[in-house]
């Protein structure tokens, strides 16, 4: 027997993109695109200011150490 923890579900994210669409095409929200997106981008987004940030930080200590 596999002893397998994923759920495999969709997630936070991925619900809230859903709710999110559904409220647009409703005409519940008048919100962009770019905001009705955001959940499907947003994680992407965060990984990408967390690698600048880090490189940053390297970058500020070579200068430093030298």
């Amino acid at each position: 027997m596999s002893d397998n923890n994923s759920s495999g579900g969709i997630g936070v994210f991925g619900l809230l993109a859903i709710v999110f669409i559904t409220l647009k095409l409703t005409g519940v929200i008048s919100w962009s695109w770019w905001l009705i997106t955001s959940p499907l981008w947003g994680g992407f987004a965060f990984l990408l200011v967390i690698l600048v940030f880090v490189l940053l930080f390297a970058g500020v200590v070579t200068l430093l150490t030298k």
